[in-house]
């Protein structure tokens, strides 16, 4: 009796991958209010313009966009069948463009380019280099962004391919930002309703921030997240497989702390509506359930978009901390640190 073909896909491995490939990820995915709704629940994300529909017709939108790292998480999952079910962890990111707003009603599908692969000097892992794009029901790009993983070997001995690695940009340029968000009404903004009269012209460059609050996260709500952006790779969902690991238990997702370090920062950015760009970020350290996030900026810089007098950029270094509170804005280096990530934020400019 001849083999039956298997039905089921086990993910993958560092072999798998070619530069070059593109890869198309199921499954296209309609968001609503509900998953609005979830996000706000998991990270406690306060932002009026994404809260509130009448907060953003006020300023010229339609209706209030969603959330842009909801946006980012639901893309990035679509890709983690595909690119990371295997994967040890997610190493960085680069080049990240949110590149129009995204709807209750929108569909979101993804694929990515493998652009880069370089074996593990073990020989049993390798480092996989993809640009995955997230589009619209319509094919138009929504968000771009380069992020590299730590993926297994199927088999150690199998030999390794000619390394190439992808030459990255360290910042998208202030002109590459406008596309985040629409020309907007600031006459329209109020700033009672937005929790701050601090508008773009209000923050220097080298200004810290100590976000103050903490927020302790829980295995439940992490499961929650994990299923809600359908992201199943094994080191964050499977505890049967990582109890056997070299943890001993999930790691917490790294997108889960980018976007707890974000909800956290709107004390101090409240008014900092959309994030626009990643420029670049890291995983310092694992973050397991029970560890209570803090989280600090630093203002790197400020740019006006060309021809827009409404909006202006603020470019921001976040770093996330577990069970250390920030009042001395402790550095990547120093126990504690978990995540360090450089990016811009649209904000106002005070009519």
């Amino acid at each position: 009796m001849s083999e039956k073909p298997n039905k089921t896909s086990a993910g993958n491995f560092f072999e798998d991958f070619s530069v070059g490939q593109i890869i198309r990820h199921a499954v296209p995915r309609t968001i609503g209010e509900g998953e609005r709704a979830l996000y706000t629940g998991l990270y406690g994300m306060r932002c009026a313009v994404q809260s509130s529909d009448a907060f953003a017709r006020a300023i010229g939108y339609s209706q209030a966009p969603l959330d842009d790292m909801l946006v980012f998480h639901i893309v990035f999952g679509k890709t983690v069948p595909d690119i990371s079910l295997n994967a040890i962890a997610n190493l960085g990111y680069a080049d990240c463009k949110f590149l129009k707003p995204v709807f209750a009603g929108d569909t979101l599908n993804s694929r990515s380019e493998v652009i880069g692969l370089r074996q593990n000097s073990n020989g049993k892992t390798g480092v996989v280099y993809v640009r995955s794009t997230g589009t619209n029901q319509h094919g138009d790009p929504v968000l771009e962004f380069v992020r590299w993983v730590m993926v297994r070997k199927r088999d150690a001995v199998s030999p390794a391919p000619e390394p190439v690695v992808p030459d990255l940009p360290g910042e998208v340029l202030p002109e590459q930002l406008g596309a985040a968000c629409p020309v907007i009404d600031p006459d329209g903004w109020d700033c009672d309703l937005s929790g701050s009269v601090h508008f773009w012209g209000d923050y220097k460059a080298g200004e810290r921030i100590d976000h103050v609050d903490g927020m302790t996260v829980e295995e439940a709500e992490h499961m929650l997240a994990t299923r809600l952006f359908q992201n199943t790779a094994k080191v964050h969902f499977n505890q049967f497989t990582e109890g056997q690991g070299r943890f001993g238990r999930r790691l917490i997702y790294g997108g889960h702390v980018i976007s707890l370090a974000r909800a956290l920062s709107f004390n101090g950015l409240a008014n900092a509506f959309h994030v626009a760009a990643i420029n670049g970020g890291k995983h310092v350290a694992p973050l397991f359930a029970g560890g209570t996030v803090f989280s600090w900026s630093q203002v790197l810089d400020t740019a006006r978009l060309p021809g827009r007098e409404d909006v202006g950029a603020l470019r921001l270094r976040t770093l996330a901390t577990k069970d250390v509170p920030c009042s001395e804005f402790p550095e990547t280096g120093d126990d504690g640190v978990i995540l360090d990530i450089d990016y811009w934020v649209l904000m106002p400019i005070k009519p």
